[in-house]
């Protein structure tokens, strides 16, 4: 089984995808994550990438594509991925379906956190860390006992620049931009599902497990 994971920053995706990797047995491939061990591996594909880089240019779809399917076709991805990162619009969904064809693959479920922009935006904007043991607190949703000091070690709790509210409002208009006709896209092909983000973290794992005809307890397909 091979899955999408889409959701928008602040929507949980990164520890979703944490999860769901360790209940469903699914191999989670990160497109950046695998984009950086090619390159530092010295690969055939990750020095061809190399040279799109360093004269400056985009990486070719049709490279990256290359990539994601040499490294599924390892044998710890033969129960099946979770794609992450990657594809981010129509052309590279179309291209990627393509190639997965050619390999008895195809994307079977996509996965998308739905969170409403308002949440979305406090959960960026409101996030604080600890300078000292790297705690993370939010102002909205779990402020600490004292205002910018961390409860467990009483260091400073700072924000980083870029989780401004205004840098949090443009990073999502950027996103759902570029998203929005590839959800568009999965929905016409009918194997969007879409999952309320807004739950208690385990419960939204149990959500998705559930829409892709796993049990919660082991993962596993029910008999």
């Amino acid at each position: 089984m091979d899955l999408i994971l889409l959701g928008a920053p602040g929507a949980g995706k990164g520890t979703q995808a944490k999860f769901l990797e360790e209940r469903s047995g699914l191999m989670h491939i990160s497109s950046g994550d695998l984009f950086r061990a090619a390159l530092r591996q010295g690969t055939e594909l990750g020095m061809l990438a190399k040279s799109y880089m360093d004269r400056g240019e985009l990486v070719p779809d049709e490279v990256v594509i290359q990539m994601i399917i040499e490294r599924i076709s390892q044998s710890d991805c033969a129960k099946g991925v979770i794609f992450d990162g990657f594809p981010r619009t129509r052309e590279q969904a179309r291209a990627l379906g393509e190639e997965l064809q050619h390999h008895d693959r195809k994307i079977d479920y996509v996965l998308y956190l739905s969170v409403p922009d308002g949440v979305l935006l406090r959960r960026i904007a409101g996030r604080q860390t600890c300078k000292t043991c790297g705690t993370t607190y939010n102002i909205y949703y779990f402020p600490s006992k004292r205002a910018d000091v961390c409860d467990g070690c009483n260091g400073k709790l700072y924000q980083r620049s870029d989780d401004s509210m205004e840098t949090a409002r443009h990073r999502l208009d950027v996103y759902f931009n570029q998203t929005r006709p590839l959800i568009q896209f999965y929905q016409e092909h009918g194997n969007l599902i879409e999952v309320d983000g807004q739950r208690e973290i385990s419960l939204v794992t149990e959500l998705m497990l559930s829409s892709i005809g796993m049990n919660g307890s082991n993962g596993q397909k029910p008999h």
